[in-house]
């Protein structure tokens, strides 16, 4: 039993869930994804909703394509893929319409346009068609995580010196800068967080301390 669970979580295992996290991002060191991380990051709660939704399809994808990838022909794998990701894509819409419903709304296309995600697609095509199902969903997770980390943060700095507030799902709006009082020295909120010009200037403060604390991803990039 020891030798199996040291097998699950061998060390090629644990790398699929952490290399994403950090040398291998999906967002900064891959760029990829970019597109959502512009669009759904006014708000620490449609980010946090919008990565839970994207681990999901990919997770389910990965695990889906990789049971079936010996039967899967070659020729429609791509048609394949995109019905497996649909069909996890309505899933989640329909739950976050019957449960989240404000945030449903907020996210409005960006739910849908999930299906064509090239990070989902990406890993469905360069690992779940070749691996088993166990790596497919460490990858799936992985990956998952990486692309959410970079929403969370982004949108927690959008959200906080745009509005000095922070919405997290489940909770009452945190007005934190009218709690620690910045409001009285005459702090005002700054409008320009709150567009889409920003989330690009976060990602590649992001990117430029990853590289920073990273020295060998600036290595690999320049080879």
């Amino acid at each position: 039993m020891s030798d199996k669970k040291e097998a699950l979580f061998s060390k090629k295992n644990k790398k699929l869930i952490s290399d994403p996290l950090n040398l291998n991002n999906p967002v900064t060191i891959q760029v990829l994804g970019i597109c959502s991380a512009l669009a759904v990051t006014v708000q620490m709660d449609n980010a946090i909703v919008m990565s839970i939704a994207v681990l999901f399809v990919m997770v389910m994808g990965n695990l889906i394509v990789s049971l079936l990838r010996n039967l899967i022909p070659s020729k429609i794998k791509i048609i394949v893929q995109l019905v497996i990701v649909a069909a996890l894509v309505i899933i989640v819409d329909q739950v976050l319409k019957a449960y989240v419903y404000d945030v449903s709304k907020s996210l409005s296309v960006f739910v849908g346009l999930i299906i064509t995600n090239c990070i989902i697609m990406g890993r469905l095509e360069a690992y779940a068609l070749g691996n088993k199902p166990w790596g497919s969903i460490l990858d799936g997770v992985g990956n998952g995580l990486g692309y959410g980390l970079i929403l969370v943060v982004v949108a927690f700095f959008k959200e906080l010196f745009g509005s000095g507030s922070l919405t997290i799902p489940g909770l009452p709006k945190l007005e934190i800068f009218e709690w620690i009082g910045l409001y009285n020295i005459g702090y005002e909120d700054n409008g320009l967080m709150l567009l889409p010009p920003s989330s690009l200037i976060l990602v590649a403060i992001y990117i430029w301390i990853q590289k920073k604390k990273t020295p060998s991803l600036i290595d690999e990039n320049a080879n």
